[in-house]
């Protein structure tokens, strides 16, 4: 056939002899977005954040490029957790229309995944979701997600005609939830593991409706290949994979594309900083290869109309933000937390104890660095104090299990201070953080420490020897054999971190047992004992009789060692 060259007022149209679908076809995938909707701070001189409208504006360019049909827009998860836009429309703002599901539509998003913190937002913020993602007809993903009589509580896929092309796209949320997340707020469902769930899908599927590209999102870790990480099961996926084209992994905030023969993996990470990007080219109607990657987004970069589109939203969100709370007499830092007891801690702490009664707090810094000043509080505060909308629990534990939990937490947070460091780093940065070079081996929302007790930890002992608890708060003893109420987050308390199951050594299984009493959100609970108290000051927070004492020991080796580490992590 030839090639037809026509002019029309000096423009040149080319219409080349091209088979339906040849030519490029983009993916592009985002996951981990955690509420970066806006591309300003909801504070004045704020940094300009990573958000949805800087994505908008990389995909319109490949849109503008290759024509809108070339373009496939996919998310991986976890979009209705982490901000302060998530939450107000999950939380404060109900009877107005969802907001992520409107920004996902103006996008042109062609399917999103469920991760596991949209599902611990709970069944009336998902369900309402999904029900509005329904109507703008964006299919949103979980298949492994099942209801008692074995059907699916979401869509397990997709099949989206582009550019001539049949597109099938297969969504899969995370196979531990039940790890993590009180059974209430999944009611309903289970989540089987990924594999052989997938493998065994896509090729059903494959063979019932003969898609011309395979597209699989799972809300998983990418992970290490080696079978052994139920929430981390990508590389387990990909290394074996048949008749999947694009494979898209989220969960873990970690950027990364892998690429092999006829297939590639890419990892988004989060909050909107990259996207993945795949392109498949196809000549004569056939694929012929396909390359991954990840791109850096440029956060000034935005699609402007959309910023206007959506700015009656973006200035709600900012007002319930700026609500004053109460006041500070001293700054919080949740990097003090790695060296020992810190205003930041004790404040979690003493929350949890004054809220419930428990006997004993577990908490850790679930802010890798944030910073707190003294002064005026409003709520945007509340996200940096406390960012995950976790639940307060009370478990029974023995003080042997108290322990043993204890020393769990120790051994992944610090290390025999004859290698040269006390803290467990390694040499490596972590995209997660933000750490530059040097970086915690483990995830520093795993470092529990505990209030109610006096306890010291020594750094030059081995693992199991390390806590030596002397009395409780009060000056009574501490017995191993006794039965404790102890606060701790609802991510604990159902297994998260392993701290219980493999450090208490509580069968996964008996945990729900143990389980006494549950308590509203602990952000809810520090805004609470915030506002009550006016002000809040070290004397408050830090009272000994209430959340007792504990450090590192000996100090002649931790101090010299404490501070060379964290220069070099911070």
């Amino acid at each position: 056939m030839k090639r037809i060259l026509i002019v029309i007022a000096g423009v040149v149209l080319a219409a080349v002899s091209l088979r339906a679908g040849d030519g490029r076809l983009h993916v592009v995938a985002t996951g981990d977005v955690h509420g970066a909707w806006f591309n300003r701070s909801y504070l004045d001189g704020g940094k300009t954040p990573t958000s949805l409208m800087s994505v908008k504006h990389y995909v319109d360019s490949l849109r503008l490029a290759d024509g809108p049909e070339n373009v496939l827009l996919i998310d991986a998860g976890d979009c209705l957790q982490g901000d302060n836009a998530a939450y107000y429309y999950n939380y404060a703002d109900t009877l107005s229309p969802h907001l992520y599901p409107l920004m996902a539509s103006y996008m042109g998003y062609d399917a999103c995944v469920l991760g596991n913190h949209d599902i611990e937002t709970g069944h009336p913020v998902y369900d309402r979701v999904a029900e509005q993602m329904a109507r703008l007809g964006i299919p949103w993903l979980a298949g492994n997600a099942f209801r008692p009589d074995k059907s699916l509580y979401f869509p397990e896929y997709a099949l989206i005609e582009k550019g001539g092309r049949r597109i099938l796209v297969l969504g899969y949320d995370n196979a531990n939830i039940a790890g993590w997340l009180s059974p209430e707020l999944w009611s309903g469902m289970s989540f089987k593991s990924l594999v052989p769930l997938v493998w065994n899908r896509v090729s059903a599927l494959r063979k019932e409706l003969n898609p011309d590209v395979v597209v699989l999102a799972v809300h998983s870790g990418t992970g290490k290949g080696n079978g052994r990480s139920l929430e981390s099961q990508g590389l387990d996926i990909f290394m074996s994979m048949q008749g999947v084209d694009v494979l898209i992994t989220a969960h873990d905030h970690r950027p990364v594309a892998y690429n092999k023969t006829g297939s590639c993996l890419v990892n988004a990470g989060s909050r909107a900083g990259f996207v993945g990007h795949a392109v498949l080219e196809f000549r004569d109607g056939r694929k012929v290869s396909t390359a991954g990657e990840v791109v850096r987004l440029d956060k000034n970069a935005v699609d402007e109309a959309m910023v206007e589109r959506f700015d009656p939203q973006y200035r709600k969100v900012r007002e319930f933000t700026l609500q004053p709370v109460g006041r500070l007499a001293m700054p919080l830092y949740s990097r003090d937390a790695y060296t020992g007891m810190c205003d930041y801690l004790n404040l979690l702490h003493s929350v949890q104890l004054r809220a419930t009664g428990a006997d004993i707090s577990l908490a850790a810094p679930l802010s890798f660095n944030g910073k707190v000043s003294q002064g005026q509080l409003i709520y945007n505060d509340m996200f940096t104090i406390y960012p995950y909308e976790n639940q307060l629990f009370v478990l029974e534990l023995s003080g042997r299990e108290i322990k043993r939990f204890l020393e769990y937490s120790y051994d992944k947070w610090i290390c025999d201070p004859r290698s040269g460091h006390v803290l467990r780093i390694m040499n490596a940065p972590d995209p997660r953080t933000g750490a530059p070079k040097w970086s915690f081996e483990n995830r520093s929302y795993n470092f529990d420490s505990a209030a109610g007790i006096v306890y010291t930890v020594d750094v030059t002992k081995p693992f199991g020897e390390r806590v030596e608890i002397v009395s409780m708060a009060d000056g009574t003893p501490f017995s191993p054999s006794k039965k404790y109420r102890v606060a701790m987050t609802s991510y604990r308390a159902n297994g998260g971190g392993e701290m219980l199951v493999d450090g208490a050594r509580i069968p996964r299984a008996k945990l729900p047992s143990r389980v006494v009493a549950r308590y509203p959100e602990i952000r809810e609970l520090v805004y609470r004992y915030i506002s009550d108290s006016g002000t809040v000051d070290s004397s408050m927070t830090g009272d000994k009789s209430l959340i007792g004492e504990w450090k590192f020991v000996p100090e002649s080796v931790v101090e010299p060692l404490m501070k060379s580490d964290m220069e070099l992590v911070f």
